[in-house]
């Protein structure tokens, strides 16, 4: 087997969970996601099947999640799963969340909840939470390229928040860090992940042991956004012994998709002036 699988995560899981489920249905070992989803969280969890894990590193990293968000007090985690540090009588309405929700737009610098699995010094971050120890979090900076108000419940207090983002941006910290400049504390309730790269949630197909894996299967050369390059037959030999070929007016330096006319992979390469270098090759 050789693809990808949009596979809609439940709440509950792992993402190690998703992929060890699929390595017992397919009885294939080389299995890998792509972008960590906490049990807590649900939704699109994109999977590579077979050589095609080989390809992780050309798929899209920008992701587009649901988030609802509770107001009136904060959580060790920033979400439901937490024990609460503070409580607020503190109402907000839906144009205070609004003209707030503006600061969290573009490059902004977020400092990861403690309870997170980023390594400061080779330890975990959730390690030292659970011991009760201090580390000092550094900064990361990540990009909103959207942040906006889906629904919002008064007498809940609970908002739906629309947010499409960078690799590495940490949902929860945007709600804990909602609920600061609002002066309310806020928690995240609900988690979901409409879209990675361009999976979208509603293509994603269900986890279930009698699932059919190669029906549902799907071609990189549908979801990978690189420049193609249809070769011959005649070139396969030559793609197969790693050696160069020849380059059809592909920009000098960019990543090119190799493809046979089976609309099969073949190998992934770098244009090189005349040339195109292989990369990695999957014959």
């Amino acid at each position: 087997m050789f693809g990808f699988l949009n596979i809609y995560k439940p709440k509950g899981m792992t993402s190690h969970d998703v992929v060890a489920k699929l390595r017992r249905i397919t009885k294939i070992k080389q299995i890998g996601h792509t972008g960590t989803l906490d049990p807590f969280a649900e939704g699109v969890l994109p999977v590579c099947i077979g050589k095609a894990t080989r390809l992780i590193e050309y798929l899209s990293d920008d992701k587009e999640y649901l988030a609802t968000v509770q107001f009136g007090a904060s959580t060790t985690t920033y979400d439901l799963e937490g024990e609460k540090t503070s409580v607020s009588d503190k109402r907000v309405n839906q144009d205070d969340v609004e003209s707030f929700l503006k600061y969290f737009e573009g490059e902004i610098f977020q400092i990861p909840p403690i309870y997170s699995a980023i390594k400061v010094n080779g330890k975990k971050l959730y390690e030292y939470a659970r011991k009760g120890e201090s580390v000092e979090i550094e900064p990361r900076k990540v990009t909103l390229y959207s942040i906006k108000l889906k629904s919002f419940d008064y007498d809940l207090q609970q908002a739906e928040i629309c947010i499409k983002c960078s690799k590495g941006t940490y949902i929860r910290s945007i709600a804990h860090d909602l609920g600061q400049k609002l002066g309310c504390g806020a928690y995240l309730v609900r988690l979901v992940r409409t879209q990675a790269g361009s999976l979208k949630i509603d293509d994603s197909i269900k986890l279930k042991d009698d699932m059919n894996i190669s029906d549902n299967l799907i071609n990189p050369i549908d979801k990978l956004d690189y420049p193609k390059y249809a070769v011959e037959d005649f070139e396969l030999e030559k793609i197969k012994n790693g050696v160069p070929i020849k380059n059809k007016n592909i920009e000098h330096g960019s990543i090119v998709i190799l493809i046979y006319n089976k609309n099969e992979i073949c190998a992934v390469g770098e244009a090189d002036n005349d040339k195109i270098k292989l990369k990695k090759v999957f014959l």
